[in-house]
């Protein structure tokens, strides 16, 4: 069954200036397999979000970036408690796909939300790379500390070597998988910005030629 589904806003949270996570009630006949997306229906807008949570959770969270002049960012940003919304679902197929090859999840800023959903659901032993500006935007760090077997944050605005996170790689994630992934066969899982999952690809293709690609572009 695809929808529509009706749900209610529970709660928000704030975790940086411009990123919030927030929940809503879950349908009752609604199923989701992590990785895939609903379609939130507000008017004339629609627009896409991946739950953060797990199938099993009684709650559906989401990580959320307000988008300047965004049409429906800046809705969720001032909902209230109790909101009556509407949206589809699931849609898309990004889902984990067990192999022998090792999985290799890369991410940029809020495109590590299907990871997240896919930890929470129990998968594990896998390496994770997020690429943000700063570590405030490590969305879930925790988490991937519990369950990845290398988790890297790649920073591209890290300019002091002295803080932050353990383990951070000062650059992009292309870099760090051209520069420090060992040559092999894995399970690439792409999500986020369309840039990254180009300069990606090209480079598993040059690189690591044996491997599988799936990918997701988060806007």
């Amino acid at each position: 069954m695809s929808g529509p589904y009706e749900t209610r806003m529970q709660r928000r949270n704030w975790l940086t200036e411009d990123t919030f996570e927030i929940r809503f009630s879950r349908p009752p006949l609604f199923q989701f397999v992590p990785g895939q997306r609903v379609r939130f229906i507000r008017g004339e807008v629609e627009r896409d979000y991946t739950p953060v949570s797990s199938p099993q959770d009684e709650a559906i969270d989401f990580l959320v970036r307000g988008v300047r002049g965004g049409r429906f960012s800046s809705v969720l940003s001032s909902a209230q408690e109790g909101d009556l919304y509407r949206f589809t679902g699931p849609h898309g197929y990004f889902c984990f796909y067990p192999s022998k090859r090792l999985p290799v999840f890369v991410a940029t800023g809020t495109g590590v939300a299907p990871f997240a959903s896919m930890a929470r659901a129990g998968v594990r032993d896998f390496i994770l790379l997020h690429g943000v500006r700063r570590f405030l935007d490590l969305y879930a760090e925790p988490l991937f500390r519990k369950t990845a077997r290398l988790y890297v944050p790649c920073l591209s605005g890290w300019r002091d070597e002295g803080e932050g996170a353990a383990g951070a790689f000062a650059g992009r994630v292309s870099a760090y998988l051209e520069s420090h992934l060992p040559a092999g066969a894995y399970d690439f899982y792409l999500c986020g910005r369309k840039e990254m999952i180009r300069d990606v690809i090209h480079l598993v293709d040059r690189q690591f030629p044996e491997s599988l690609i799936y990918t997701e572009p988060f806007s």
